[in-house]
């Protein structure tokens, strides 16, 4: 696959407006192992290559185990999860899917079991900007860096705290989806 456009020199402001709702979702104060689960889950929902490698190098570079990362697809399945896990999984779930879900009222009070109401405000805006982030990388192609031939292909691409890691060593380049195809 060939990216198609690159939006963030068609759109620039369109763009920049996107890349500052992400900044004030990730400063918002929602906890940060809720917003990687959110963000990474959304992108496999969506099939979102980009997306899901990028987050999950973030929440490697954040210190989450990369064995519950590897489980995100699976959730349901797995007891890393607790119980606020779960909610924000579920509610994730449901509001990336709201065309088939319709978002109902016991996917609200399950979330609600585990969140305030400004968390929950926070997390289904959260949902919302990387919806929007899938669906603009999807949309222009963008592609995920590749590791060079013979280079660390660990999942975490080489980041800091990764066994594969060695400084000045990195296999791709650190590229956020504010950059661009």
């Amino acid at each position: 696959m060939h990216p198609r456009m690159n939006i963030a020199h068609l759109a620039p402001d369109l763009y920049r407006a996107v890349a500052a709702l992400d900044d004030r979702v990730t400063t918002c104060g929602l906890d940060r192992r809720i917003l990687h689960l959110v963000k990474l889950r959304a992108s496999q929902i969506n099939g979102c290559a980009f997306c899901v490698d990028l987050h999950v190098k973030e929440a490697l570079a954040d210190g989450l185990d990369p064995q519950m990362l590897h489980l995100v697809a699976v959730w349901h399945e797995s007891p890393f999860f607790d119980a606020r896990d779960r909610a924000a999984l579920e509610w994730t779930e449901t509001v990336t899917l709201a065309a088939e879900t319709g978002i109902p009222d016991d996917a609200f009070a399950l979330v609600r079991t585990a969140f305030s109401d400004t968390e929950i405000a926070q997390m289904t805006v959260a949902i919302g900007t990387i919806n929007l982030w899938n669906r603009i990388a999807i949309g222009s192609r963008l592609q995920h860096p590749v590791p060079a031939a013979g280079a660390c292909r660990r999942a975490c691409g080489g980041v800091p705290g990764c066994p594969g890691w060695r400084p000045g060593v990195r296999t791709g380049p650190s590229v956020s989806p504010r950059d661009g195809a």
